[in-house]
């Protein structure tokens, strides 16, 4: 598990100290920190420390930093049943209030997240306001997130490769899984594999994050993961007339790979609305095709897609 906060004290040091009751601490852990510059702004100290071996289902109690408020979080369950939340396109809006007080309410055990996570574009006060926005929910459940194409955040000549905020803030297990890219990795809980692919990196054959899926999908053993699901940002079936097509690429350049691994469900945001198919495959029903859902109706500043 990576705990991951922001300070302004530039002295904080990259630690964290956890126990299993409150205020006992028996347990600590040190790691790194990073910050960075866009234009004229400078991020707070940005603080990423992995703290276990932890215990499955169970409460833990943390504090960060060597001060401050103390967080409980709970871990996931080792084994089936577990309970996923999943939105899309969170922002910073009533709605995203709403939505998140939703999740809030629920006893789900991880967050999965497709991409489009504070709608910053380029102003990165708003990626640190967002911070504080979902640090109730993000601090006592694991958040899962994938890029969306509001993380980009290039600028030519000065920052031409994209992601400098999304990458130095959500650190995600992707070298633990053997990914080259913070924008495409995989990991596995409770009997599921989840992989979470990057809509806006290169996808095609020859591509760094094709010939990782086609080992990461070589390796799921459906003996220890019966379920196999699948996260990006654009969809790749899609009826609202919001970003038809946009997906098409990626779908015509993985969905054989999807396929033949029987990954069961995929989800996806960027369209503002809520949409499940049938299973499908080259798009046609397929009983053998996965479920795809769009869920990217989370609570951005855009509005819902309608048609």
């Amino acid at each position: 598990m990576r705990v991951s906060w922001v300070t302004s004290d530039h002295h904080t040091r990259s630690k964290v100290e956890y126990g299993k009751a409150p205020g006992r601490y028996e347990s600590s852990a040190t790691g790194e920190q990073t910050k960075y510059q866009y234009f004229f702004y400078s991020s707070g100290k940005i603080h990423h420390v992995k703290i276990g071996p932890l215990e499955p289902a169970t409460t833990y109690y943390y504090r960060c930093g060597g001060s401050g408020p103390e967080f409980s979080l709970r871990t996931p369950p080792s084994s089936l049943p577990i309970e996923f939340a999943v939105a899309g396109d969170l922002g910073q809006t009533e709605w995203t209030e709403s939505t998140l007080a939703h999740i809030g309410a629920r006893d789900y055990d991880v967050f999965l997240l497709p991409g489009d996570l504070s709608y910053a574009d380029t102003q990165q006060i708003l990626w640190d306001s967002f911070g504080r926005l979902v640090e109730p929910y993000a601090s006592r459940r694991p958040w899962m997130v994938t890029e969306g194409n509001h993380e980009i955040e290039t600028f030519p000549i000065i920052y031409p490769e994209g992601f400098k905020a999304y990458n130095a803030r959500w650190l995600m297990p992707y070298e633990e899984s053997g990914s080259q890219s913070n924008l495409y990795y995989s990991f596995d809980v409770a009997g599921t594999h989840i992989i979470m692919l990057g809509s806006y990196t290169d996808f095609d054959a020859s591509s760094k994050q094709y010939k990782w899926l086609e080992a990461d999908l070589a390796k799921v053993n459906r003996s220890e993961t019966p379920w196999l699901v699948v996260l990006l940002h654009a969809p790749w079936y899609n009826s609202n007339a919001a970003h038809k097509g946009e997906g098409d690429s990626m779908r015509k350049a993985m969905e054989e790979m999807l396929y033949k691994a029987r990954v069961d469900v995929v989800f996806s945001g960027h369209v503002h609305a809520y949409e499940r198919f049938t299973r499908v495959y080259g798009n046609k029903a397929d009983p053998c095709g996965p479920v795809y859902v769009t869920i990217g109706d989370g609570g951005n500043r855009e509005g819902l897609a309608l048609l």
